[in-house]
């Protein structure tokens, strides 16, 4: 369909419909969309780093698009050193310093837009997404955020990312020039190093910005993505010393305790930083227990990457039924300390 002339202009024949270079096209097995764009160095693709801890793990994402990895750095030396170990070419712009990492990127876009590599691969993080807006710009072309799975198909560029906050994922197929790509933390894998590239520093004058204060956040509770068991709990606990039971089962499991939203919002009985779902932290350990957790999409969005689930809920209806691997219907007042004993626990 010819999309009509909008209001005020003057309408002429009716236009062409676009060439078949720009239909979407759909790849097996799952439909997708796909977005156009200009020609690539298909034998390249780049990485664009900040400071991220995880940039090692962005090069095998990278080593599926293109023969040659190239890496780009603003941030400090001892990350583009890392990364020497397991890319091509490392290009260094130098610490930033006072100014943001975004400063610098005028300097990343125009090193990207001449090379024109396949891919443009960074990591979802604010200094990242920073960086891969500015590429995108330069490039005309469209960042992809939520990147979860890259493959592909022919000279295509097949993404598969997280959409509406978790809640659906779609495959989208980028046709043509370079792909600028910002992937999620749980879609890298550490690449081991396989050689020694050189540091190449690159003269880079950043923007006129400067960091004038930093505010340090104060965390108390733990990093729930690191753990391999977490026990979480939900509105079926009827009162804040109850949270003593779910703590002695997680201490049980060798794991952490996490909640669902209403406990660390509503009645503030465990802390934000506990809490798991589209707005909370997201988590993939061996196991997760739900315990009175009903199962709402908003919650079980942040456990899907779970190896295990168990749920356990006095409603034998509960939707987190339908979404675990193992349920136990009961009060959890009976259910949780006959399992902490079990394990060799005290409740």
């Amino acid at each position: 369909m010819v999309p009509s002339a909008p209001r005020g202009s003057s309408t002429g024949p009716t236009p062409l419909p676009p060439p078949p270079s720009w239909w979407a096209r759909c790849v097996s097995p799952a439909p997708c969309r796909a977005l156009r764009r200009t020609n690539v160095n298909a034998a390249q693709s780049w990485i664009v780093v900040a400071d991220e801890a995880t940039a090692t793990g962005l090069v095998e994402v990278a080593r599926t698009l293109g023969t040659e990895v190239v890496a780009v750095v603003a941030g400090r030396r001892a990350v583009a050193e890392a990364l020497a170990g397991t890319v091509d070419r490392v290009l260094w712009l130098g610490e930033p310093g006072t100014a943001p990492v975004e400063a610098f990127a005028p300097v990343v876009a125009r090193l990207v837009a001449e090379a024109a590599p396949r891919a443009v691969v960074g990591a979802t993080t604010p200094g990242g997404r920073a960086l891969l807006g500015a590429v995108g710009a330069a490039l005309r072309s469209p960042v992809l955020a939520g990147v979860e799975r890259v493959e592909l198909a022919g000279d295509d560029v097949v993404v598969t990312r997280s959409v509406l906050g978790g809640i659906s994922r779609h495959r989208t197929a980028v046709t043509g020039g370079p792909a600028v790509l910002a992937v999620d933390a749980g879609a890298v894998v550490t690449a081991p190093a396989t050689g020694s590239a050189p540091v190449e520093e690159v003269a880079a004058t950043p923007l006129a910005a400067q960091v004038v204060e930093v505010r340090p956040t104060t965390v108390a509770g733990v990093d729930l993505g690191a753990a391999r068991v977490v026990v979480g709990v939900g509105r079926g606990l009827k009162a804040r010393e109850d949270v003593a039971l779910i703590r002695g089962l997680a201490g049980a499991l060798g794991g952490e305790v996490a909640c669902s939203r209403p406990l660390a919002e509503g009645v503030d009985w465990l802390p934000k930083d506990r809490y798991i779902g589209i707005s909370g932290q997201r988590v993939s350990p061996e196991l997760y227990v739900a315990v009175g957790i009903s199962g709402q999409l908003q919650h079980m969005v942040g456990v899907r990457e779970a190896k295990v689930i168990v749920a356990v809920n006095s409603d034998k209806a509960a939707p987190v039924f339908a979404q675990c691997d193992y349920g136990i219907v009961g009060d959890l007042y009976q259910v949780v300390p006959a399992l902490t004993a079990a394990l060799g626990g005290t409740a």
